[in-house]
């Protein structure tokens, strides 16, 4: 379960750009911190400038308790049992059960008791297991955050944040607790969870600060362009804040510079922060009462609300006619309510809560073996449903294993330099190290840390698309920069040969982009790298100083594809799923890297041609091509809503923060275990292996488990369809009761029972093959056309036990009471059989589309559980508790014609199957 929930406006019932006020008392608290120097709120919060102690944060954590909202504690079991009772289906059957016991039929309200022990225990005791099994699997993937203690940076969960806790905060960060920030670099949040403004916010460390100098990062205080900085303009230099932004008690809470809040994500920059208030007593904790604990309905929620829908209606219209026929032609209207009853309970599908939970749970249980962690579990079949696949390059795609194989000058001849500098920008930035930076690292015989000082630093943003540190070295403060070519050669006006420094002039640009391009274009990802000597005495640097450079070379990685990507997008596409890649590399290497793996588009779409395009050209796009390149957060967001505008159920696969807002805006949000903590918050679905292969299990177990439900769905349908047209036609013509309403309830219990092992059964390869959506009307054209089958056997069995084994003797004149009542049990129990043993060799035949039990057999869960009741069916009328259920042993030849009756039923029924799946494309829901 996510510790912080997505949307948090939009949950709470508030518009776009609306905030909710936190807790009078632990806003006071925060802004009282913020507004005092670093040692008195150091002090204020038992805290110390190396963090806390060991000893401390655990006195902490039992004083102030894990660092969760409320809506992750656990319900006890009354609390579990209770919301299940809640379920319309069970509320139905209470009902009945209190009215059958109010009436005095106790073994009708036994019956009812048993089926409603079965929807509600056993769907609790399997959702139990399964979550606790998940539990254990969460737990791998639990976001973490990065504390001082002791002295020392150490992982921690976060939910082991304490008041007073010194966290290092860096890119792809969450922020685990109402904080103050200490000291701050370019350090930018996105705030939009809390305030549902889309623009990242700046925030700065205080006007004191008294971090030691050995462990706090460069403190850079708001400039005076706010506004500007915010929409992504060039940094003004540093200034003090804006008095506008001051922390004055008047002010809204966001708008305190050196706060950051729990459940804001890190965009860009670096931040040590003073963790102030944790769990419930943050702002988010403070609203989080507010909150729906359940999401926006999802297609599998509405499938199944229409599904119970459908069979309400039915049960409504068949129960009120069975009650006015047998009123009006019996006339025993006690009879006629207890007998209506049990028809409703015939009716309903009451192990509908119980087949769902079952087959989520298992499901999410299988498809943990197969590497794939479901954070939620309605996301299953989500999952299942997926047409399109949107995925990063690196890492699914790519070996994510970057190998630095040049490192030239601009005349592609190797350069020590380039690669020195190269090592000097990786080494002492304090952001994310990515794949790039640790290849650069590896060559570790240029160690220069003794050699150089660490002067300051500009980190990377997506909006400029490089990164500078500032080191003293060989007397001059030198700004190394390195970034995508296109983004240095905006900085640069010179370029280096050896020593020599000559004009960056037009003619040389091009060479030099042409050098590049054959490069991108052979599979290398290509970064340039350029320089720039400043006085020694200037000590602090923006990006504004990122002008004037000299260029210096490039570093050409290379990252190969994957032997399985190939394989993998193959067979995704025969199982209907389309890949696309959504990337922010450039056009060259996505086109060479694509086109490896098969994903040969005539044409790569870039970022930019996407902003030149109308709404409409843009939606044609996103559903046309696959391969898309040069890419913001922003450009994949749009493309994934794009698809799903379209009618598309969308997946997203990423691992960076710049794939955290097309994953939420996905039908399902996929992630990898090794992901920045926003993107495994975002994510649904997480694998425990970057692969696509993984994922093709992981969607092909959905769909399983998705087919497993529609059967339970098919067989209640088509069966309970069936039963209206038995029930009212017996009643209306019977003298008696067609059966007992404790027969109807007992057949009702057996059959459940009979159909407790659908989540565990197989699936048929064909029914895995294409993408699987609910569609509601296919399901009662099925029923209309499979229900009625039922029926005419049930008046066959009407009419073999009417005329062959005289139950037409009850109209006889003189008979007596006792014969009556003798004929009247010998026919309840032949229908009873009859009924039971149809329905449940209904389960195999509906099961699959092949012809059962020799093209396809149930698994043994299943089959074990429809032989059991079987058997018990046919043993109860000789069995010594016949009596009790008022059934009576039947005459040997009847199991002769119920053969034949069963040989037959199954035939046509499959007959019929087959017919309505050719002329309806197969039953893909």
């Amino acid at each position: 379960m996510a510790l912080f929930p997505r949307n948090l406006g939009v949950l709470a019932g508030k518009p776009a750009g609306s905030t909710t006020r936190p807790d009078p008392e632990h806003e006071k608290r925060l802004r009282n911190i913020c507004a005092v120097s670093v040692d008195e709120a150091l002090t204020e919060l038992e805290s110390r400038k190396t963090g806390l102690s060991a000893e401390k944060a655990r006195d902490k954590i039992h004083r102030f308790g894990p660092n969760v909202l409320a809506s992750e504690k656990k319900r006890g079991f009354l609390l579990q049992i209770l919301d299940r009772f809640k379920d319309p289906l069970v509320i139905q059957l209470l009902v009945i059960g209190l009215i059958s016991f109010a009436m005095g039929d106790m073994r009708a309200g036994g019956v009812v008791s048993g089926m409603i022990f079965i929807s509600v225990f056993i769907a609790w005791f399997q959702e139990r297991r399964s979550g606790e099994a998940a539990e254990r699997l969460r737990a791998m993937v639990q976001a973490s955050a990065v504390a001082l203690r002791d002295g020392a940076e150490e992982e921690i969960p976060i939910s082991g944040v304490v008041p007073g806790d010194i966290v290092i905060l860096a890119a792809g960060s969450i922020i685990p607790a109402d904080m103050r920030i200490l000291s701050a670099k370019d350090f930018f949040v996105a705030q939009s969870a809390l305030t549902g403004e889309s623009m990242p916010v700046e925030k700065f460390a205080g006007l004191e600060t008294s971090v030691p100098a050995a462990t706090a990062t460069a403190v850079t205080t708001a400039p005076a362009d706010v506004v500007a900085r915010q929409a992504g303009t060039v940094p003004a230099t540093p200034a003090s804040p804006p008095a506008a932004l001051a922390s004055s008690p008047g002010g809204g809470i966001f708008e305190i510079p050196d706060a950051c809040f729990q459940g804001s994500t890190v965009i860009s920059g670096s931040a040590k922060a003073l963790a102030v208030n944790t769990g419930m007593r943050t702002f988010l904790g403070s609203v989080a009462a507010n909150l729906s604990g359940e999401k926006g309905s999802t297609d599998f929620d509405s499938g199944i609300r229409s599904f119970v829908g459908l069979m309400v209606r039915f049960m409504i219209i068949m129960v009120s006619l069975t009650f006015l026929i047998v009123g009006l032609t019996k006339g025993d209207w006690a009879e006629a309510l207890l007998f209506g009853l049990s028809v409703a309970v015939g009716l309903t599908p009451e192990m509908l809560p119980m087949i769902v939970t079952v087959c989520l749970s298992k499901g999410a249980i299988a498809m943990s073996r197969k590497k794939v962690i479901v954070k939620k579990l309605k996301a299953i079949q989500n999952l299942g449903a997926i047409g399109i696949l949107c995925t990063d390059k690196t890492g699914t795609i790519t070996q994510d294993k970057v190998i630095l194989e040049k490192h030239v000058d601009i005349t592609n001849r190797t350069s020590s330099e380039v690669l020195l500098y190269a090592w000097m920008n990786s080494y002492y930035q304090t952001g994310l190290r990515n794949l790039l930076d640790l290849s650069i690292l590896s060559n570790e015989d240029l160690d220069v840390e003794r050699s150089c000082r660490k002067v300051d630093e500009i980190p990377f943003d997506f909006t400029r698309k490089r990164m500078s540190v500032i080191v003293e070295y060989e007397g001059a403060n030198v700004l190394i920069c390195k970034g995508a070519v296109e983004a240095i050669f905006e900085t640069c006006d010179r370029y280096q040969i050896d020593d020599d420094i000559f004009p960056l002039i037009d003619i040389i640009r091009d060479d030099i982009t042409e050098e590049y391009s054959r490069l991108s274009a052979m599979g290398y990802r290509v970064l340039a790298l350029a320089y720039r000597e400043f006085e020694s005495s200037k000590e602090s640097f923006s990006a504004r100083d990122e002008t004037g450079l000299i260029l210096l070379g490039y570093l050409a990685f290379f990252d190969p594809p994957k032997d399985s990507a190939e394989k993998a997008i193959a067979s995704l596409g025969e199982h209907g799923v389309r890949v696309k890649v959504l990337t922010g590399d450039n056009e060259l290497v996505t086109r060479k890297v694509c086109a490896d793996v098969g994903l040969a588009d005539s044409r790569v779409i870039t970022g930019r041609e996407l902003d030149a395009m109308s709404p409409e050209e843009f939606r044609s796009a996103a559903l046309r091509h696959d391969v898309f390149a040069r890419l913001t957060p922003a450009h994949k967001e749009g493309l994934v809503r794009a698809l799903r505008a379209g009618g598309q159920v969308v997946g997203f696969m990423g691992d960076g923060i710049n794939d955290a807002a097309a994953m939420r805006a996905a039908d399902v949000g996929i992630s990898v275990d090794s992901a920045v903590d926003v993107a495994k918050e975002s994510a649904d679905i997480i694998l425990l292996e970057k692969n696509l292969l993984v994922l093709e299990q992981g969607i092909l177990e959905g769909r399983r488990l998705f087919n497993n439900i529609i059967k339970y769905i098919r067989m209640s349908a088509s069966s309970n369809f069936g039963n209206m047209f038995s029930v009212i036609g017996s009643a209306f013509l019977l003298p008696f009761l067609p059966m007992a309403p404790i027969q109807i309830l007992l057949n009702n219990l057996l059959y459940d029972v009979s159909q407790t092992g659908i989540p565990l059964d197989t699936v048929d390869p064909e029914n895995v093959a294409l993408p699987q959506k609910w569609d509601i009307s296919l399901i009662r054209k099925f029923m209309i056309a499979v229900g009625p089958i039922s029926s005419i056997f049930d008046y066959a069995t009407f009419a073999l036990m009417w005329f062959v084994f005289g139950c037409s003797g009850w109209l006889a004149p003189g008979a007596s009471a006792a014969t009556k009542l003798q004929l009247e049990t010998l026919f309840h129990t032949g229908w009873f059989v009859e009924s039971l043993l149809t329905q449940t060799l209904i389960v195999h035949i509906i099961r699959t589309n092949r012809v059962p039990f020799i093209q396809s057999r149930a698994s043994l869960p299943l089959s074990l559980t429809t032989l059991a009741v079987a058997a018990i069916g046919i043993a109860l009328p000789y069995s010594p508790v016949a009596g009790f259920f008022g059934l009576a042993p039947l005459p040997p030849s009847y199991w002769i014609w119920i053969a034949g009756f069963l040989a037959a039923y199954g035939a046509l029924t499959h007959i019929v199957k087959t017919r309505f799946n050719r002329r309806h494309g197969g039953i893909k829901s």
